[in-house]
């Protein structure tokens, strides 16, 4: 089924209640993230100290958490409507988004269906492995934030990945991969939430799965998974949504199943092999 394709049904306005579209598959693997979505996710548990450094990054909370293995994690707003049903998955045919910024999508609807696209993609762009390396970092973070907030972020960011830290987490002190190792950071959406919305600002909840960890002979963090909710407070700049600030906590978490862990190559090949997608609500 393509974006184009129409559906009954139409996209929920601000305060209506949208329907969850299929996810498509983006081109080039050469991307930065590979694809809209090749990145990282945060593990469960994070540092506070950096956290309260931070702050607004996502990305950076779980990483911490990957290589301190330190317990925490932020309280869900408290005005979530109690009342507020998961939309059904049933395709609407409405186009997510219309262009890119970079690699990542760009253009959403003023509307709630398109706060949740624009929470979901972000989510996964700030989630990449691109976030280790500072050149990449800084054009992601450009993509996605306000940007009134770009400039004092990209400083503390810079400050929080450091050349300790990366060394930490497994990596070069430049964010690059120790040879015969595959670095694995990547961020799936499982669904969005609104919060709260109105036609400048919109509250969004991301619950999320992730991968982080070194593949490879020899590696002493292996690729592991962990769950999370992202919690993205959106503004309206520059004809788009865009990032003001962003938390996140710990769980919903499933009980793990039964099935073997897969080899170093497996997972290796797995995340070469496999792109990621535009996310759309």
């Amino acid at each position: 089924m393509s974006l184009g394709d129409e559906h009954d049904g139409a996209s929920a306005g601000a305060g209506g209640t949208g329907q969850t579209r299929t996810r498509l598959p983006d081109s080039g693997a050469g991307d930065v993230y590979g694809g809209v979505y090749g990145g990282a996710r945060r593990p469960a548990r994070n540092s506070r100290s950096l956290i309260t450094v931070v702050g607004v990054v996502v990305l950076l909370i779980a990483a911490i958490a990957f290589a301190n293995r330190s317990g925490g994690g932020d309280d869900t707003p408290s005005d979530a409507p109690a009342d507020r049903a998961a939309a059904p998955t049933a395709a609407t045919g409405v186009r997510p988004v219309t262009g890119k910024n970079g690699t990542i999508p760009s253009g959403y609807a003023r509307d709630e269906q398109g706060a949740q696209s624009a929470a979901a993609n972000y989510a996964v762009a700030l989630g990449s492995d691109g976030m280790f390396r500072q050149p990449t970092r800084h054009e992601i973070v450009r993509a996605v934030h306000d940007p009134a907030s770009v400039d004092g972020l990209l400083g503390k960011l810079d400050a929080a990945y450091s050349a300790a830290f990366l060394k930490n987490v497994g990596l070069n002190e430049d964010g690059s991969t120790p040879e015969g190792l595959t670095f694995v950071s990547r961020t799936v959406p499982v669904g969005t939430k609104v919060v709260a919305i109105s036609d400048e600002a919109a509250t969004i909840e991301v619950w999320c799965t992730g991968l982080v960890g070194l593949a490879g002979e020899g590696s002493t963090k292996p690729v592991t998974e962990t769950w999370f909710t992202i919690t993205e407070k959106l503004k309206w700049t520059g004809n788009d949504w865009k990032i003001e600030s962003s938390s996140q906590k710990e769980g919903p978490t499933p009980v793990n199943g039964d099935n073997r862990a897969s080899t170093a190559d497996e997972i290796a090949g797995a995340v070469a092999g496999y792109g990621g997608f535009t996310y759309a609500r």
